[in-house]
């Protein structure tokens, strides 16, 4: 029973976290920027992304018996975990991506940064997200299972299921390690290469004094928001360098 208080607890409050930050983004228009609207949709994303796990994983402490589940249902939550974990990662690059422009180029940051192009990319990572999802749970329940229509398992992970697969998986890990190369190895250097430019940018500072206000300018940038929700903004933090420097 304190299993399943804890990782209730643990659910509970990643679920309030992230419906705070939408609902935080959402009503004050001053963070309506590019930024927190990638960082909304993170929130988002995390919170259907919990779900997919968690709920089963608790009806399974709680349960004395050996959790069963469907193949429909496996696959239902093998869908949505690796749509929602591979626009997740796909989703850190943008982010990564739109402070690269901030601090590297700010003073075309808002000509880059466009709305228009915003939701592209948020669409971007949700669709490439699907796409990849659907190719790996098709090809993967496509397989004889050894086992019958059900499957002993709270968490239907891919290499698991694969295990109980009675025929040839080279193709499938194959495709597996394909998809895991697209939405963790590709992201993870993009973010790498974004932040490497940003300490690259910073490091050229040459005012001591210039570094400090435009410092200023990062934490406590002249804005209509109130002092709680003020806003990092790398850009203005730029120019104002640029300016002082």
């Amino acid at each position: 029973m304190l299993i399943f208080v804890l990782f209730l607890m643990m659910y509970l409050v990643s679920i309030g976290g992230n419906m705070s930050i939408v609902l935080t983004i959402w009503i004050n228009r001053c963070l309506h920027t590019p930024m927190y609207f990638f960082l909304a949709n993170l929130a988002s994303l995390e919170i259907f992304y919990s779900s997919t796990i968690a709920p089963l994983t608790l009806a399974s402490i709680l349960s004395t018996d050996r959790t069963v589940v469907s193949l429909a249902g496996c696959g239902a939550q093998m869908f949505f975990f690796i749509f929602l974990g591979s626009a997740d990662c796909i989703l850190l690059a943008v982010m990564a991506y739109d402070r690269f422009v901030a601090i590297c180029h700010p003073l075309r940051y808002t000509l880059i940064m466009s709305w228009h192009l915003c939701v592209q990319l948020a669409l971007g990572s949700l669709v490439l997200g699907f796409i990849l999802a659907m190719q790996l749970t098709v090809l993967i329940f496509q397989l004889p299972f050894c086992s019958s229509k059900e499957i002993s398992l709270f968490y239907c992970d891919v290499l698991p299921v694969m295990r109980l697969a009675c025929a040839d998986t080279h193709v499938h890990e194959a495709t597996l390690f394909v998809v895991s190369v697209i939405v963790l190895t590709i992201p993870f250097l993009l973010i790498t290469l974004s932040y490497v430019f940003i300490v690259d940018a910073i490091l050229k500072i040459r005012s001591a004094e210039g570094s400090a206000q435009s410092l200023l300018y990062l934490f406590f940038p002249p804005d209509r928001c109130p002092p709680a929700v003020w806003m990092w903004k790398p850009h203005l933090f730029v120019s104002q360098l640029q300016l002082l420097s």
